[in-house]
Parts: C-alpha cells; structure tokens; sequence
C-alpha cells in the first residue's frame, strides 16, 4: 500500500497526468468545432434548398425576421452573391440586415457601401460611407473608398481633402497624391495642353512616377516635347504608345542612340538599324522584313495584384493600386494590313 502512494507521488505520474488533460480538453474543443461549423452549414444547404430562384425582397424580409439563420449565415450568403455578381440580391440582405441588427450595423453598412461601390451606384455608396464616417471619422477603409468613389465621380478636389485625414492615420499617401493632382490637370477645362504639359512635366520631373499617364498625354499632343523628356531607360513601360506612334512623329536621332528603340522600330518596319533582337517578338518581326503579316498585340497586368486587363490603367480596377501597370505584347496577325490592302483593290 505505502508502495501505491509512493508512485502515486511521483512527479512523472503528475506529468503524465497534466498533459492527458490538456490533450482531452484540446480533442474536446477540436470536435466540438467541427461539430458547431458542421451544423452551421447543414442550416445554410438547408435554407438554399428551401427555393430554386433567387428569393424576392419581401420572402428576404421574412426569411431574415424569422432568424431561421444566424447573422453570420446571412453575411455569408450576402458575400456568395457579391463574389458571384448577384450585387441586388446582396445589397437586399444587407439593408434588411441594417433594419433589424442595431448592434453590428458598422460593419454591415460597410459591406453594403462597397457593394454599391461594385455594382456602379456610387453616389449611393458615397452617402453610405459619409454616413459612417460621421460616427467614426477615424475609419481607415472608409476614406479609402470614399476617396476612391470622389476620383470616379471626378470631383478630385474632395479626392485631395480625404488624404489628409488618412495621412493622420499614417497611410502612405504620396501616389494618390500626385496620381491625383495630376487627374485634376488632364480634366482642367481652364487650361490649354500646352499648359498642362508643362505642369504634367513639372510633376514628373519631382517624382518620377505615372511615366504612362504622363507621356501617353505628350505624345498625344505635343510628341517633339515628350521625346525631348523621355527617360529612354523607361521605353518599356510605355512601348505600346512607341509602337502606335505616328512615323511623322518619330526622333531618329534619339532612336538611333537607343539600343531598345533601335529594335522596336525595326520590327515596325520604319529603319534597318538593327539585324536581331534579344527580344523574343522583336527578332522574329525584323527577320520577316517586309514581307511580314503579324504585328504587335498589346495587354496590360498589374504587377500587385497580377490582374490583367486588355486596357491601359494608372490606377487598378482590381487592387486600386497606382502606377502599377506592365505592358505585355505578344505577336498577331496583321488584320489591320490585309484590310488596308484589300481596300486598295478596289480603287
């Protein structure tokens, strides 16, 4: 007996005897979870086998009063629909989320301003974001979108103003500033393009950044100006705008002295200064001289988000990011000719 107690008394047996606790309360805890997510989306398949369609505003109303469904469950579903393009059918559970849930109305008013944001109703989704600013003006991603939805809307002078309070909360701001700034100059109607040119050129030449946007307007509207600017280290993130260039317009004497310029418009056709090309598109449009078919075809990614778009962009759809665009190209055929040529026939 002395003997049972002895061991009994061991610190091991109490070791031993701790961890087994923890791994029971642990295992307990785990199963229990599952247990609770599992139930939680027996409710939800149940719920979307209850209707075939889409359910209308006033069966949402009832559905949602009834608390047949938690509030997370609605927030899910809400979110299933967003992702999917469904904004209507998300914007109606939020709203009727708004009327009966007091409690965590911040956050549902958030979500049903960016899903105005999505679906276009801006002037809706401002109002929204404004609303909860005035209760909590020290909301991050409110202001973002608030700002956001000001640029869209082209009102760039309260654009400028929610940078400040965003500043306040330590939000690098530069690029939205400038980005910004310069949206303001190109959609002035009180300024000339020369005059916006030389205020868009002051702007580069501070920060060296929105090369595209910049040089897009330039070459637009005064080319000899933005070939004199042109950083030529920089030609490719803007070799679509080089490539569409008017032969009128073009620099030989600044082409000539760059090696990439050199190449690009020698597969255009336009000199014979270069017999190869370490670039895959170049090399294979300067070897088919003249009697080439293809062209170049243009698209554009964000280097953030990896988003692509067959439209140019300073300002991401996707993440909002700025002056984030690399301009991709890759060979096609030349319709283009085949119909200029097939035209000519005909005279």
């Amino acid at each position: 007996m002395n003997t049972f107690f002895l061991e009994f008394r061991d610190p091991l047996v109490g070791i031993i005897i701790f961890f087994a606790f923890i791994f029971i309360i642990t295992f307990v805890s785990y199963w229990w979870g599952k247990y609770k997510n599992g139930e939680e989306l027996k409710d939800i398949d149940k719920f979307l086998q209850s209707f075939h369609s889409l359910p209308s505003q006033d069966e949402l109303k009832s559905m949602i009063g009834s608390n047949e469904l938690s509030q997370k469950a609605w927030l899910l579903l809400a979110d299933s629909y967003f992702k999917n393009g469904e904004y209507k059918k998300s914007i109606e559970i939020y709203t009727e989320l708004l009327k009966i849930d007091k409690k965590n109305s911040k956050e549902t008013m958030f979500l049903l301003g960016k899903t105005y944001f999505k679906a276009g109703f801006l002037e809706r989704s401002k109002q929204i974001f404004l609303e909860i600013l005035k209760h909590n003006p020290r909301a991050p991603h409110a202001l973002e979108y608030l700002l956001l939805i000001y640029e869209y809307l082209r009102e760039y002078n309260e654009a400028l103003d929610v940078l400040e309070p965003l500043d306040e909360l330590n939000k690098d701001i530069l690029k939205d500033g400038i980005y910004l700034k310069s949206l303001a100059l190109l959609n002035s109607f009180t300024l000339t393009n020369e005059e916006k040119s030389v205020e868009l050129l002051s702007i580069y030449k501070e920060n060296f950044l929105l090369t595209y946007m910049i040089f897009e307007f330039l070459f637009r509207h005064n080319p000899a100006l933005a070939w004199r600017h042109l950083d030529t280290s920089k030609s490719t993130l803007i070799v679509d705008i080089l490539w569409h260039l008017e032969t009128k317009h073009l620099d030989f004497d600044i082409i000539s002295n760059n090696g990439y310029l050199r190449e690009l418009y020698s597969a255009r056709g336009d000199i014979e200064l270069a017999k190869s090309s370490s670039v895959f598109e170049f090399d294979m449009l300067i070897n088919l001289k003249q009697s080439k078919d293809a062209t170049l075809s243009f698209e554009y990614l964000c280097n953030g988000c990896k988003q692509s778009s067959p439209f140019a962009f300073s300002r991401c759809s996707n993440c909002h990011a700025i002056d984030t665009q690399i301009v991709e190209f890759t060979l096609v055929k030349d319709y283009h000719k085949n119909f200029t040529q097939e035209s000519n026939s005909f005279q």
